[in-house]
């Protein structure tokens, strides 16, 4: 009766559910638009290999009546963000179409492009958890009944329709997404394409160059000059009157920012700002970071100064848009011609030759540098006086003849110092004079001088000017760069570490010890390479081209989406997961010594279930935080389980004994046959059991030897353990007396010296047992019990102590062992009268086994004298 209650309660529920999501089903038809109506006479389409794991639903077996206004609810909005899609990749193809000459609009429009294809994917991911739903459910209803099979119940046909047509419009809204993600993929694509031919058109554009050239430059120069005194005396005046209280706040707050950045950065890298003068020869660690550090932590300083001092101008209303770009260029040429400073003293160390890093002499040292100043100046200049025409709207003419000039310049440079002489003498003086460059080094120079000059004259001045700032610009960063990971792997190299003033203050702070010194210079190697890295790479890109905008683009991409092949990896995803994993493991620790310390440890609870506690914790503790840990790297873990039953044969052969001891660990952390602090004997092996695990059981023996045995070994052996339920055990004493003694007497005294003994319980008393006759004594035998099993071995060493006083006070005498000799011996007056007459003879003539038979008698006589003793200790015959 029960369970046909149960059945029609379950019936009339599904019927009213099934009649909810009906109704529901077709009101959403009424108003779904016309591609989704379309849908319902498609074939359901095949959904994309890769899902996204789901939480479980509490009931998959049935669909209330909210579910389907809700799903309804989420797939008109899936609709809408699709049809706003279309819209607006239509609008961002004409755009594109306008801006193809625009390198700057069409690296915005390519990070538009990007956030529209990320959003159409999230709308169709949106509708994967509802789609696995109706899977499911269609699942469990099961095909429909085939042409002579009884018919099913209205209600599960209805449903099943439902849930088809909801899952054909499903199909259709996701197919749609498709497709307009692979259309916004060739846009991107297109974007990318018409970039980089912009590019190769401005480096190879040729311009004819003609003495009308520079007459039209000259007149637009003096045009453009007048203009930007013009602007420039305006701003001026305007700022004076009317922001001069704004123009000294962003100057204070720029030269405040400015303090803190040197006060912190000499606070924190002083060490490695400055060269120690008290030192003649310094390490090549210590110039490396000198020469890396210098330059970045000074450069990055007055970087920061300059931004945020263009930001408080702006902030504060100062700036016009006339005024700004030339602002900001001004403040970009001193940050060039101040980074390419610092690395020629870093480098080059013109007035420390003990410090430099190149084997020049002092004359060669300071020509090269101020060659490259000189060229780093160029390039500043160049670049400010572009920023003042495109400011000031100056035709091309003045931008070609300003590059050509700056490329000519550049060129000339180099070609004069290929013919200098500014490497190290051969006696290694820095003061003697120099010798010629290396013949590769000289013509590698000559070759990319005469180029620029000639790809300049040529009229490709395009190219001329952007191989000049690469090799001034891009050289500089790419030492710097390399200087950097030499740093790194000094440091990281064995016990280097230790020598430099970061790993003694660690040494000293700390107290660590030379091998975590070691480890730690190991790290701190990483980490330079990663400062490195990260800050050249960025930078050599910028100069090749690419855009800020382009950078961030790059960088979502690589933390959050890297394909190989189809499988999708998210470094970000990646490294939340590991830090999920690291909190969850510090947690379960820090659980286990709480509940240890504080709950258990209060509660006196037993050694040995504190450690089971304790390992049980940490390892659920664990297999959680790995469960959190892969689930937030975007691992499915479907997917894991897969390869687990790919696996399993080879762990079934492969780690047999592995698994084996594993699961015996858990077994006997569950079931604890024996315990932590348990005295136990297993084959060979008898201790105190000090660790069990998942894996071995570590027992230590009496004499302090530490003995690993697999768990499955004490699973399927026999194990003894003295101490299973508690640690009470019996403890016996062997006591033999002589045939004298009175045997009541001796039971007394055994019984009266276990009771003067504490640690041994009453209840079960102490008895004395009468074993056996003896060949030569009175074998009794005292048995008493103790708490404590581990207290056996002194009470029984006292004991005996106590016993043996007590039968010498009382005369009862412990026999030795005794046995009965008898020597038969017989007078033969010849034999003794002929031996007597040997052993009167010269020694010399004494044969040597007569002397060896004499020998043997005499060490016989006190063997013969123990043996013949008797009882009364006399001797017989």
């Amino acid at each position: 009766m029960r369970l046909t209650h149960w059945l029609l309660r379950t019936v009339l529920l599904l019927s009213l559910v099934v009649a909810g999501l009906h109704l529901d089903g077709e009101a959403a038809f009424a108003q779904a638009p016309q591609p989704a109506a379309e849908a319902q006479t498609q074939p359901a389409q095949t959904q994309p290999a890769q899902t996204q794991a789901v939480p479980a639903q509490a009931a998959p077996a049935q669909v209330t009546p909210a579910e389907a206004p809700l799903a309804n609810t989420a797939l008109d909005q899936a609709l809408k963000d699709i049809d706003k899609a279309k819209n607006q990749l239509v609008s961002l193809q004409d755009r594109v179409k306008q801006n193809a000459d625009n390198d700057d609009a069409l690296v915005e429009l390519a990070g538009q492009v990007d956030e529209l294809g990320r959003g159409v994917i999230a709308t169709s991911v949106s509708l994967r958890p509802r789609f696995d739903q109706i899977k499911s459910r269609l699942s469990e209803l099961g095909e429909p009944p085939k042409d002579g099979q009884p018919p099913e119940a209205q209600i599960v046909t209805d449903e099943r329709n439902a849930l088809t047509a909801e899952r054909s419009q499903i199909n259709a809204v996701t197919g749609d997404a498709e497709n307009l993600s692979i259309a916004i993929t060739k846009l991107s694509n297109v974007i990318t394409a018409t970039r980089r031919q912009l590019f190769a058109d401005t480096l190879f554009r040729r311009t004819e160059i003609s003495a009308s050239v520079f007459d039209d430059a000259t007149s637009a120069f003096v045009e453009e000059a007048s203009e930007f005194s013009q602007t420039l005396s305006s701003w001026i005046t305007f700022v004076w009157k009317f922001k001069a209280l704004s123009l000294f706040a962003a100057i204070f707050l720029s030269l405040a920012t400015a303090l803190i950045l040197l006060s912190g950065g000499y606070r924190l890298f002083g060490q490695y700002l400055r060269r120690d003068v008290n030192v003649e020869e310094p390490s090549y660690i210590s110039r490396l970071a000198f020469a890396f550090w210098s330059t970045l932590i000074r450069t990055a300083a007055l970087d920061v100064l300059l931004v945020t001092s263009l930001i408080f101008l702006d902030g504060f209303n100062v700036l016009r848009s006339d005024i700004t770009p030339v602002i900001g260029a001004l403040f970009g040429s001193i940050g060039l011609v101040y980074f390419v400073g610092r690395f020629v003293n870093a480098v080059f160390a013109p007035n420390d030759p003990s410090w430099r890093l190149v084997r020049l002499s002092n004359l060669g040292a300071r020509s090269v540098g101020y060659c490259l100043i000189a060229m780093a100046v160029v390039n500043a200049l160049d670049y400010l006086f572009g920023a003042v025409g495109e400011a000031m709207g100056s035709p091309l003419v003045l931008t070609v003849v300003r590059s050509l000039l700056a490329a000519l310049i550049i060129g000339l440079i180099l070609i004069a110092v290929s013919f200098g002489k500014p490497m190290l003498a051969k006696n290694g003086d820095p003061d003697a004079p120099g010798r010629h460059w290396p013949r590769g080094m000289a013509i590698l120079l000559r070759v990319f001088g005469a180029g620029l000059i000639l790809a300049a004259l040529s009229g490709y001045v395009g190219l001329a000017r952007f191989v000049a700032t690469q090799l001034i610009i891009t050289s500089a960063i790419v030492v710097t760069t390399y200087i950097g990971l030499l740093l790194g792997k000094a440091i990281s190299r064995q016990d280097n570490f230790a020598d430099t003033f970061l790993g003694r203050f660690l040494q000293n702070r700390f107290k660590l010890g030379d091998v975590t010194i070691d480890q730690v210079g190991l790290v701190v190697g990483l980490l330079i390479y990663a400062v490195a890295l990260l800050t050249g790479i960025p930078l050599i890109l910028l100069l090749w081209g690419f855009h800020v905008q382009d950078l961030q683009l790059l960088a979502y991409r690589l933390f959050t989406e890297v394909r190989l092949g189809g499988i999708s990896i998210s470094l970000l995803g990646i490294f939340t997961g590991i830090l999920l994993f690291a909190g969850g493991y510090l947690a379960t620790r820090w659980v286990q010594k709480w509940l240890d310390s504080n709950v258990m440890a209060r509660s006196h609870v037993d050694l040995g279930v504190r450690n089971s506690v304790k390992t049980g914790i940490g390892y659920l503790g664990i297999g959680l935080a790995a469960i959190f840990g892969v689930s937030a790297a975007g691992i499915d873990l479907s997917n894991l389980a897969l390869v687990a039953s790919a696996l399993s044969v080879g762990i079934g052969f492969g780690l047999q004994n592995i698994v084996s001891n594993f699961v015996s660990g858990l077994i006997l952390l569950v079931e604890r046959p024996f315990k932590v602090g348990d005295h136990v004997v297993s084959g060979t092996a008898e201790g105190i059991v000090k660790r069990i695990s998942v894996r071995a059981t570590e027992i230590e023996t009496f004499r302090k030897q530490s003995i690993i045995v697999p768990n499955s070994d004490l699973i399927n052996g026999l194990v003894g353990n003295w101490t299973h339920r508690n640690k009470l055990g019996r403890s016996e004493i062997p006591v033999s007396v002589s045939y004298e003694a009175d045997p009541r007497k001796v039971m007394d005294i055994l019984l009266e010296l276990t009771a003067a003994v504490p640690l041994i319980l009453r209840n079960p008393e102490p008895h004395v047992e009468f074993l056996r006759f003896g060949p030569y004594s009175l074998d009794f035998e005292l048995r008493f019990f103790l708490a404590d099993m581990g207290d056996g071995l002194t009470v029984r060493n006292n004991l005996r102590i106590e016993i043996l006083t007590r039968f010498r006070a009382e005369g009862i005498e412990i026999p030795l062992p005794q046995s009965d000799l008898t020597i038969h011996r017989q007078a033969n007056a010849d034999a003794e009268k002929a031996l007597v007459q040997k052993l009167e003879e010269p020694e010399d003539e004494i044969a040597e086994d007569e002397i060896g038979k004499n020998e043997m008698v005499e060490e016989e006589q006190p063997v013969r004298q123990l043996r013949g003793k008797t009882a009364d200790g006399k001797l017989k015959g």
